[in-house]
C-alpha cells in the first residue's frame, strides 16, 4: 500500500490512543496458560494482534471479540498440537510467545524458523537455564520441559520477549523462580498482573528482579475477576505527540498514562518539543520553532536508547526526525539494536544533514527544511518516524509499504486523518 502525505498541514483537536499491541500479544499468549476463560480489555485492532489471535485459535483457543469495545475473551480448555510452523513464525516474530503455554501445558513444543538462530539467542538461553531441553536441526527446534522446585536465572538481555517467556513458564512449571535482569516495560507489567489474577504470586512487578511462585507443574490456572486491560500504547502516544508538534498543530492526545511518558517528555524537551503531561492526556501546544536546551549541562545534546524506564528504542527514529528540525547538533545513539539508524539515508534524501557514524550512531545537524520525497518504509520498528518527516516537509511525500503502520498500531492513519493530516491512499 502506498500513501501520499501533504506536508505542513497542522494536526488539531484530539487523538485517542489505543491499547498496546505488544501488551495484547503477551496477554493473549498468557491466557493460553489457563484452562478457564480469560477476559482481556483495551485490545487494539492491529494486524499483529489479529495474526497472533488466529494462531492461538489454530492451537485450540475459542476466541470472541466485542467489536468497538476492545474486549477479547479467550478459552483454551486444551491446546491442540505442539508446534508452530514456518508460516506461523514467518508471519510474526511474537508468535514465539506461544511456545510458553505449549510447553507449560504439554511439556513438548516444536517450532520451525526460516531466519538466523542468533535472533533467538537470549530466548533459548533463558529456556535452557529453566531446564528446557533444546535440540536444533535444520531450522527445526524441539523443546522439552519439566517442572522444577527452585531456579534462579539471569537474562542475557533485558528483553521483553525473554522476560515474558520465562515468567509464563515459571507460573505453571516452577514452584519458585527468580528472574534477574528482567524487562520492566508496561506490557510486562500487564502480563504479570494477569498472572496474579490467575492465582500466581509475583513479587517485584515493575522492577528488574522478579520472584514468581507458581504451580510447580500442578494443573489449573484459574482466571477470576474483571478483564485485564492492555496498557495504552506509550509509543503511539509519544509518536503522535511528536507528529502534532512537527506539523505545527495544537493537539490533545487522550487515553495515555502519565507515568509511562515521563522519561520520553524529558528527552523531547531537550530537543525543543514542549509537551504537558496530564494523568490521562498529553497536551501539545503550537511550536513555532524547536530550540535545543540551552542549560549548561546540555551543552552536548545526545539522545540514547536504553532499557525501560530509559528512552525507548522504538522512538529513536522519531527523535532523529525532531533533531532535523531543532536548532543545533544532536548525537543520536541507538544502543540496543543493530541497523535501526540506517533509515537516515531517507531523511538525507529529503534534505536533512545527518552523518551516519556507524550502524548505531548518527550526528544530526538541525534546523533544515525537509522536502517531499518518495520513501520506501523500511521497517516498522522505526515507528511513525517517516510520517513525522512527511508531515513537516514541504510538498508531497509518498510512502510505500505503508501497511506496516497498521501492523503495530490500531488504524493510526485513519485517526491521524481525522486529526487533520492530509493522507491519501494511492490506488495500486
Amino acid at each position: 500500500m502506498r500513501i501520499r502525505i501533504e506536508g505542513r498541514q497542522p494536526l488539531r483537536g484530539t487523538y485517542q490512543v489505543s491499547g498496546s499491541s505488544n501488551a495484547a500479544m503477551a496477554l493473549i499468549a498468557a491466557s493460553m496458560l489457563s484452562e478457564s476463560p480469560v477476559h482481556l480489555g483495551n485490545i487494539p485492532d492491529s494486524v499483529s494482534v489479529g495474526v497472533i489471535t488466529e494462531i492461538a485459535a489454530d492451537l485450540g483457543a475459542k476466541i470472541t471479540r466485542s467489536e468497538g469495545e476492545g474486549v477479547l475473551s479467550l478459552h483454551a480448555p486444551q491446546i491442540i498440537g505442539r508446534g508452530l510452523s514456518r508460516e506461523h513464525t514467518d508471519a510474526l516474530s511474537a508468535t514465539l510467545l506461544l511456545i510458553a503455554p505449549i510447553l507449560a501445558r504439554r511439556r513438548h513444543a516444536r517450532m520451525t524458523i526460516d531466519y538466523s538462530l542468533s535472533r533467538l539467542h537470549p530466548h533459548l538461553t533463558a529456556l535452557r537455564d529453566l531446564g528446557v531441553g533444546i535440540s536444533i536441526d535444520s531450522g527445526v527446534i524441539d523443546l522439552k520441559a519439566a517442572p522444577w522446585s527452585m531456579r534462579e536465572v539471569i537474562l542475557t538481555q533485558t528483553s521483553v520477549t525473554t522476560t515474558a517467556l520465562a515468567a509464563m513458564m515459571a507460573a505453571v512449571l516452577g514452584e519458585e523462580t527468580v528472574i534477574l535482569n528482567a524487562a520492566s516495560e508496561p506490557h510486562i507489567t500487564d502480563l504479570l498482573l494477569l498472572l496474579k489474577q490467575m492465582g500466581i504470586k509475583v513479587e517485584g512487578i515493575g522492577s528488574n528482579l522478579l520472584t514468581i511462585r507458581g504451580k510447580g507443574g500442578a494443573s489449573g490456572l484459574n482466571f477470576q475477576g474483571e478483564p485485564v486491560r492492555a496498557s495504552p500504547d506509550h509509543i503511539e502516544a509519544a509518536s503522535v505527540a511528536a507528529l502534532g508538534a512537527l506539523s505545527g498543530g495544537r493537539l490533545t492526545v487522550e487515553g495515555t498514562r502519565r507515568r509511562d511518558l515521563r522519561m520520553i517528555a524529558k528527552v523531547y524537551e531537550r530537543l525543543g518539543v514542549q509537551i504537558s503531561l496530564d494523568q490521562d492526556a498529553i497536551i501539545v501546544p503550537v511550536h513555532e520553532q524547536f530550540l535545543i536546551s540551552t542549560r549548561d549541562e546540555d551543552v552536548d545534546v545526545s539522545v540514547e536508547s536504553a532499557p525501560w524506564p530509559g528512552f525507548p528504542s522504538d522512538l529513536i527514529g522519531m527523535a532523529t526526525v525532531i533533531a532535523t528540525q531543532a536548532q543545533g547538533t544532536v548525537l543520536i545513539h541507538e544502543k540496543l539494536f543493530n541497523n535501526r539508524m540506517l533509515f537516515v539515508d531517507r531523511l538525507n534524501a529529503m534534505g536533512a544533514q545527518i552523518v551516519l557514524c556507524d550502524p548505531h550512531r548518527a550526528i544530526v545537524v538541525g534546523g533544515t527544511r525537509l522536502r517531499g520525497e518518495y520513501i520506501d518504509n523500511p521497517d516498522v520498528r522505526i515507528g511513525l518516524a517517516t510520517l513525522g518527516a512527511a508531515l513537516c516537509a514541504e510538498g508531497e511525500t509518498v510512502i510505500d509499504t505503508a501497511e506496516a503502520f497498521d501492523r503495530t498500531f490500531d488504524h493510526v492513519l485513519t485517526k491521524l486523518t481525522q486529526a487533520g493530516a492530509n493522507i491519501r491512499r494511492i490506488a495500486e
